[in-house]
């Protein structure tokens, strides 16, 4: 009877955790939401559970909402942290399609920082997630024209946030690496580039239809970028869903992003989407 309990609960965990990271922006969170959910399951009686998957999401949700609710400031995330959390990459086809469908800009996480944690909650659970207003409701226990309004203040949070002032949140230390180094890839400046990635960075690209490539090491990372530059126009630096990072463009389009992780004046670990034809709709804004 265990195992089949978490035979189902393992089936649902992928969903559970991406849920818990969208809510949370933090693995160490997230997990810690799903281990949680799992306690609760164990505690409950399975036969008195119509729908596992519902019962989870829903369970997720309220464990989220109660740890945003417990954040008296808005916590910074560990360097060990970055790049793990809210990456693009960090969790496997389909769900690079759904950070590039959901995002609206470099500007979302911040925005959502903002929000009210019942606000957060409703906004993601059905922008991100696709969840009914009946189940954000049980979520946050209240009805679902409640949730539909609290999703709604979500939105509205984000439509009228001045673009211009959120972008320039990224900090000038890394603003400063971010631009070095799409001066030096354009340029093509080997050297340039490797005194600007750590020794052991990491660099890992989805491709539309193709397995994550990943490359290691300054100077294989540098070799790629100097390559890679001929392929856009133009290039800029950008918060990329809280972190720095840049958008190429190639003929006016949007080619690619990357975000990166940046310690001590040095790129750590870079992730970057490169699919043209999802990203022409990829409504971010660069730094004018």
């Amino acid at each position: 009877m265990y195992d089949d309990i978490a035979a189902e609960f393992e089936q649902h965990r992928p969903k559970m955790n991406a849920v818990a990271r969208r809510l949370l922006t933090s693995d160490a969170d997230a997990d810690d939401a799903v281990q949680e959910a799992w306690v609760r399951l164990q505690r409950t009686d399975r036969a008195s559970i119509d729908n596992l998957e519902a019962w989870l999401m829903t369970t997720v949700g309220r464990i989220g909402l109660n740890l945003l609710r417990s954040r008296s400031t808005r916590r910074e995330m560990p360097l060990d942290q970055i790049a793990e959390s809210n990456d693009p990459l960090h969790q496997p086809d389909p769900a690079i399609d759904v950070l590039l469908a959901e995002t609206v800009g470099s500007a979302l996480q911040i925005v959502i920082d903002t929000m009210t944690p019942a606000e957060r909650v409703a906004y993601l659970l059905h922008d991100a997630f696709g969840f009914p207003y009946s189940e954000i409701g049980r979520v946050l226990n209240r009805t679902p024209e409640a949730a539909r309004a609290l999703a709604s203040r979500g939105r509205g949070r984000i439509r009228h946030t001045d673009p211009g002032h959120i972008e320039s949140a990224m900090p000038a230390t890394e603003q400063s690496v971010v631009d070095a180094f799409l001066t030096a890839a354009k340029g093509g400046d080997v050297a340039a580039l490797v005194d600007l990635l750590d020794p052991q960075i990491v660099e890992r690209i989805a491709i539309a239809g193709q397995p994550v490539v990943e490359i290691r090491g300054a100077e294989s990372v540098a070799g790629r970028a100097r390559e890679f530059s001929s392929n856009y126009t133009d290039a800029r630096s950008a918060l990329i869903n809280g972190w720095p990072g840049w958008i190429a463009y190639r003929d006016g389009a949007v080619y690619s992003v990357g975000a990166l992780a940046i310690s001590d004046g040095r790129i750590v670990r870079m992730d970057v989407v490169l699919d043209p034809a999802r990203l022409t709709d990829f409504r971010i804004a660069a730094p004018s």
